[in-house]
């Protein structure tokens, strides 16, 4: 018998596949060896926490077993929860301590890990009162497990909590609760909890920086990020210098931070020198172009990515698109469009919005519409876009049409954005009434609060109907003060109407607000001209030279198709 035992403990060490496990199966039911618990725990392990096993075959193991083990239900747990039905975790901790089993500080970690991927707080909050009703909270196991558990849960209130009661706030402790608040979008808490733990002199590692870094990306903290980026280099493992080999996801999210806060040199100085880049590096590079207005480095980098052989993903698509719309690139707009209605990211509602918007602003409302009617699932910036793409090339009605199609879906609130579009249309058909009806449910019914822009909206519809009083004593009533783009619409209705008087006190707010903005003074000067005031002109074009404020140019540009003979 105890040949056999320590023939089948060795057999079992040196097993790599499922089927060696089942012959050694096979040999401890013939020498009944299956009833010592120690290779039957062995034998657990392996089907239920090797990547060769296969956790059906553990639980049919396990079911015969009279009497389990603490760490053999240890290791059903872990394995259910690693699965891909992580709820039988749960039910298999149930079941333990129904039978009168008493978890382990190594059982409760991978309970709270089945219920953070399940994302159940409720019966994690069951499982936390387990933990202290068996005096295991101030185990750093149970206590890191319930950390993660209350993070991916989205309740970082009570994630601080056990954070606070832990005994020892090592690495770990301190990089799960920078990472929760991270991924719960409270990018500055996070880096308050990262400086917190520097005066606490606890030594980061690389996923503590890297979590760092993305909430530095996030909150477009600069400073911190070049602080972070500062510290690395300090710790020895700088990607771009450091003598323990490269690490790509680290040197990915240092280019993502500067990208994302706008420091593009540095940006791509460091990804130039990247000697392994993966997509979400290219997609950061990509999307920071598209974002501050250089999308002609956005295509040209976009190129040189399908050069090197990446195959572009839903945020590269979205990053190129959206220069294609900035640069009124329409032919690499189609062809991006026929690409990614041969792929699963065709029917994605982000890409489907961003074919939109691209098509309204090259000019193609046409095809911007039949894509938003063939959309199976509209969401509001789908709805927007549409609305704001028709308002911008004229098509007042059929934007107001869409947005009343848009009201009666329940699942979809209008925002901020999707009334300054409705706002538009109002004004360039002149429907004031509707438009001040429009105003005025936006905040009484959506409780959306006027920006600027709104109140621009407003003033430039009712300008342009003649109506100066009104719009005059909005501009007086507004809870902000009226910026150059305001006052600028109220002096669009003062040319069309000739209204020099009150073009005249629109000056001097103007120039004290802005100075360095030449399209109002030329606006002015075409006022005074139109009213044969040229003392005024003289005037005003003598202030435009004396404050250094030069004429901007306008430039166009066509794509032209052309066609062999």
């Amino acid at each position: 018998m105890k040949k056999h035992y320590n023939t089948i403990l060795s057999l079992l060490e040196k097993c790599k596949t499922m089927s060696e496990l089942k012959e050694i199966h096979g040999m401890m039911i013939t020498t009944s060896v299956d009833k010592n618990v120690i290779p039957l725990s062995r034998l657990i392990d392996f089907c239920a926490n090797s990547e060769a096993g296969d956790i059906s075959y553990a639980k049919s193991v396990f079911r015969r077993i009279q009497q389990p083990s603490v760490y053999i239900w240890n290791s059903m747990i872990r394995g259910c929860s690693n699965s891909e039905n992580p709820v039988e975790s749960l039910i298999m901790y149930r079941e333990m301590v129904h039978r009168g089993y008493a978890p382990d500080h190594f059982t409760f970690p991978f309970v709270l890990k089945g219920c953070s991927i399940i994302v159940d707080v409720e019966v994690g909050k069951c499982v936390h009162n387990c933990i202290v009703k068996t005096g295991f909270e101030l185990n750093v196991y149970a206590s890191s497990g319930l950390l993660n558990m209350y993070a991916c849960c989205a309740d970082m209130e009570s994630a601080q909590k056990v954070f606070d009661k832990m005994p020892k706030w090592n690495v770990v402790a301190w990089t799960s609760l920078i990472s929760g608040f991270v991924g719960n979008n409270q990018a500055s808490e996070a880096i308050k909890v990262f400086k917190d733990m520097e005066l606490c002199n606890v030594e980061p590692n690389e996923i503590t920086m890297v979590n760092v870094l993305v909430a530095c990306a996030r909150s477009r903290d600069i400073n911190t990020g070049k602080w972070v980026h500062s510290r690395i280099r300090q710790l020895g493992f700088d990607p771009f210098g450091s003598s323990f080999g490269f690490n790509v996801i680290l040197a990915t999210a240092i280019v993502d931070m500067y990208a994302k806060c706008g420091s593009l040199r540095t940006a791509r100085h460091l990804f130039d020198k990247m000697p392994d880049r993966n997509l979400v590096a290219w997609n950061s590079m990509i999307s920071a172009y598209n974002q501050y207005g250089q999308g002609d480095k956005a295509i040209d980098l976009f190129f040189d990515m399908r050069i090197a052989g990446f195959v572009p993903d839903q945020a590269t698509i979205l990053g190129v698109i959206g220069s294609c719309a900035q640069l009124g690139a329409l032919a690499l707009g189609q062809s991006l469009h026929s690409y990614v209605a041969k792929t699963s990211i065709g029917t994605d509602a982000s890409i489907g919005t961003a074919l939109v918007d691209m098509y309204t602003k090259n000019g193609d409302a046409g095809s911007a519409q039949r894509i938003f009617d063939n959309m199976q699932k509209k969401d509001v910036m789908a709805w927007t876009s549409m609305i704001v793409g028709l308002a911008m090339h004229g098509h007042a009605v059929e934007a107001l049409h869409t947005f009343r199609r848009m009201q009666e879906d329940a699942s979809v609130i209008p925002d901020q954005i999707t009334y300054i579009g409705v706002l538009c249309a109002c004004s360039h058909v002149g429907l004031v009434e509707e438009g001040q009806r429009h105003f005025g449910s936006m905040v009484d019914v959506y409780g959306i609060k006027p920006t600027a822009e709104h109140y621009g909206c407003m003033v430039d519809l009712l300008s342009r109907a003649g109506r100066f009083e009104e719009a005059v004593k909005l501009l007086e009533e507004m809870p902000i003060q009226p910026n150059v783009a305001i006052w600028g619409a109220l002096l669009n209705g003062c040319e069309i109407y000739e209204n020099v008087d009150l073009a005249d006190q629109v000056r001097r707010y103007i120039t004290e607000l802005e100075p360095h903005i030449s399209g109002v003074f030329v606006l002015l000067s075409n006022i005074y001209a139109r009213a044969g005031r040229w003392q005024e002109v003289k005037l005003t074009r003598e202030l435009m030279k004396d404050r250094r404020i030069a004429k901007s140019l306008g430039c166009s540009s066509v794509e032209m198709k052309l066609l062999s003979s």
